[in-house]
């Protein structure tokens, strides 16, 4: 629950927002009808928009429309941030249900990177924090599930990197057919386990989480080996863990269809965009 009340103005200007998205330019009669605001709020509201540059005012039709100025209120929100709203709320049920922590996790150059982390809910962690966590593509669980569900020349690229990496756990790479194998057992399955000389007091069962056909994330469950075995684990968790990332691929999907409605000015940033300069923490063991 907030510690204060909500700021009326603010909800104000953001319902305005909302309503001049709706369609491509709006009168101040039609922006009553929709907001039910005061006119004169709504010219107040919209004169500041106008001086932030957010709308224009077009006098000979007494009509206002955004600009493309309003794209800098969702550049932020690409990929990531997405992946990471449609999981946290599966993620922590599962969490809560489970008691073992899970994690989400993305792709990144040559690794995958934990983005969003149940430990902090779990009584069952090893660790104090995975969050930002380096994770490699041919080792770990979280990686495998991401690497072997990419499209077959994404998957020659990032093997090619993999093999001339200096990390001990990305030296699978460098045999070829032994990691094509590999990867063809995590597909048949449809999940994966993290290399048992790893760490061999825990363990992690991950699966793909899937946008528009493509692999986009994965998603991974961490247990300590004394207390399941591989076997068990599978057993009891992964059809919860199948539902929960078939859950989150949904929740992706509809996400995606909201922000591809008519009514949307910004066009959503691409789902795999790598960044030009990768500033990377470093990889550490969990």
């Amino acid at each position: 629950m907030a510690s204060f009340p909500p700021v009326r103005s603010v909800e104000r200007a953001i319902e305005l927002l909302q309503c001049l998205n709706r369609q491509p330019i709006s009168t101040l009669d039609l922006l009553h009808r929709q907001t039910g605001l005061p006119k004169p709020s709504l010219v107040r509201l919209l004169q500041t928009l106008v001086a932030k540059g957010l709308v224009n005012h077009a006098p000979q039709h007494g009509a206002y429309y955004l600009t493309s100025a309003v794209h800098t209120l969702s550049c932020g929100y690409h990929s990531e941030p997405r992946i990471i709203e449609a999981a946290a709320p599966v993620a922590d049920a599962f969490t809560a249900s489970f008691k073992w922590p899970v994690a989400v996790a993305v792709f990144d150059t040559d690794a995958v990177v934990v983005r969003y982390s149940t430990i902090a809910q779990s009584p069952l962690s090893l660790l104090h924090s995975t969050i930002n966590m380096r994770l490699s593509l041919v080792s770990r669980a979280l990686g495998r599930a991401y690497l072997a569900f990419c499209p077959p020349d994404e998957q020659e690229i990032i093997l090619g990197l993999l093999a001339q990496s200096t990390d001990p756990e990305d030296e699978p790479a460098a045999d070829l057919q032994k990691v094509m194998a590999t990867l063809e057992e995590v597909r048949t399955r449809g999940y994966a386990v993290r290399n048992p000389a790893v760490r061999p007091v825990s363990n992690t069962l991950a699966l793909p989480i899937f946008e528009n056909g493509r692999v986009a994330a994965s998603f991974g469950l961490t247990w300590f080996s004394s207390a399941l075995s591989q076997e068990e684990a599978v057993s009891t968790l992964y059809p919860a863990m199948k539902e929960a990332a078939d859950k989150i691929s949904a929740r992706l999907k509809a996400l995606d269809g909201n922000s591809k409605q008519p009514a949307m000015k910004a066009a959503r940033a691409p789902s795999r965009k790598k960044p030009a300069t990768v500033k990377r923490a470093p990889r550490q063991a969990g």
